[in-house]
């Protein structure tokens, strides 16, 4: 290959991952619109519903904000500057010199190095949560927590670092073809092991005891075309007192799961909503269509790397050689970081569409309006959800559509379907 083509081959492979990625969140991403949808947040919750989630929220912001903006500075500074680089270059002397336990060891640390500067904020947002009733965990089994989410996130990260910078070694200049091919691969392994290996760390899974729920739970999966070898209930009363349900893996790792704190509160009819909207993303394939999104970002992302690393600056800055310098892994994670928070705006996006066809889906399969509306209102009450996001917030960071949104969804359902209307609480 020429220097040309060298030059120009990474554009041209971004341009079509860039196409691919455009046409298939146009083809799988459901765009409807929702006409008639008309939130009023103080037509479907109290003054005092409103009023503690605006408390909440605003208690909660002061520490997670920060947090946010303390991880992405610390991480800019550690790969922008020598500092990152040297950590990375110590770890590696003491696990014996080579590049590859240069890159585990440099990996532990930076993700050690943040998780530790963002602990005190972390604690602050949990003393929040704890008193609003939210979090039900002690001190121990929250700190085994944040060590069992470091250390899944330092092995993950780890593994992909070690890869490229192996690729980079091995292909100087075509080093981002392969690694692109397996950040891709990376991602859909994730997805189907998600449920065996992840999961299990943070929660005990046992099966429905035999009960006319479950049994009706069995027959709503059955009548929507859906069946589902057994419905799993998740401890997660050990940890919060949040409410939820939700659909992960692909093929034979697929699973519903059931929050135990859902089973306690919620009436038989608002579980069986709850698990409708699951069946949606299950008849929709969303765990399928977000995979496929992300091996296809995971990829482009890679290729975009492979261009920003041509700037010498970018190298003057950090002390290292390059990606194939095991130093580099400081840089990388910074760019990384920076990259996934510019594209949270179009990750939130596709999930909050994906969501709302999903609670379509769960109207159309049970036909009670009524109920999909109290059951948003439960979980609403009990997650204390944000029900006035502000536009910045939801466009960050906000997965699902409003609650107020929600009900009014399935208010203007109703109206277009002749079928009761889900009342106002005033």
């Amino acid at each position: 290959m020429t220097a040309r083509a060298q030059r120009l081959a990474p554009w041209a492979v971004l341009g079509v991952l860039t196409v691919a990625l455009v046409a298939v969140a146009v083809v799988v991403v459901p765009w409807s619109t929702y006409p008639g949808v008309d939130p009023m947040p103080a037509r479907d919750f109290t003054s005092a519903q409103l009023a503690r989630d605006t408390a909440f929220h605003a208690d909660l912001r002061v520490w997670t904000y920060p947090r946010v903006a303390l991880v992405l500075l610390v991480t800019l500074a550690l790969g922008l500057t020598p500092a990152g680089g040297r950590l990375v270059a110590w770890c590696g002397r003491r696990l014996g010199g080579s590049w590859v336990a240069t890159v585990v060891g440099g990996t532990v640390a930076l993700t050690a190095v943040t998780t530790v500067v963002a602990l005190p904020l972390s604690a602050a947002a949990e003393v929040v949560l704890r008193r609003y009733g939210l979090s039900t965990q002690a001190w121990p089994a929250w700190s085994l927590d944040v060590l069992k989410a470091t250390a899944l996130s330092a092995v993950v990260t780890a593994l992909g670092l070690v890869l490229v910078v192996g690729f980079a070694r091995r292909w100087p200049s075509g080093w981002w073809l392969p690694a692109a091919a397996a950040a891709a691969a990376l991602v859909v392994i994730g997805s189907v092991l998600y449920p065996l290996v992840v999961e299990p760390l943070t929660n005990d899974f046992r099966s429905m005891p035999p009960s006319a729920q479950r049994t009706a739970l069995l027959q709503l999966a059955a009548r929507d075309g859906q069946p589902v070898r057994d419905v799993l209930v998740a401890d997660a009363s050990r940890r919060t007192t949040a409410e939820n349900a939700y659909v992960s893996g692909l093929g034979a790792t697929r699973r519903l799961v059931v929050y135990d704190t859902l089973l306690r509160r919620a009436d038989e009819r608002e579980v069986e909503l709850v698990v409708a909207h699951e069946l949606g993303h299950v008849a929709h394939h969303d765990v399928a269509r977000g995979t496929a999104l992300g091996a296809l970002g995971a990829a482009w992302a890679v290729v975009a790397l492979a261009l920003l690393s041509r700037r010498r600056w970018w190298w003057r800055r950090s002390g290292a050689a390059g990606v194939g310098d095991p130093r580099a892994v400081a840089l990388l994670l910074a760019l990384l970081s920076a990259g996934s928070l510019l594209a949270a705006p179009a990750s939130t996006l596709v999930s909050r569409r994906i969501e709302a066809s999903a609670d379509v889906h769960a109207l159309e399969l049970t036909r009670d309006p009524v109920t999909f509306a109290a059951m948003q209102r439960q979980l609403a009450v009990a997650n204390i959800s944000d029900l006035q996001p502000r536009w910045y917030r939801e466009l960050l960071f906000e997965t699902h559509p409003s609650p107020p949104w929600r009900v009014a969804l399935a208010r203007a359902w109703a109206q277009q379907h002749d079928l009761p209307a889900p009342p106002p609480v005033r």
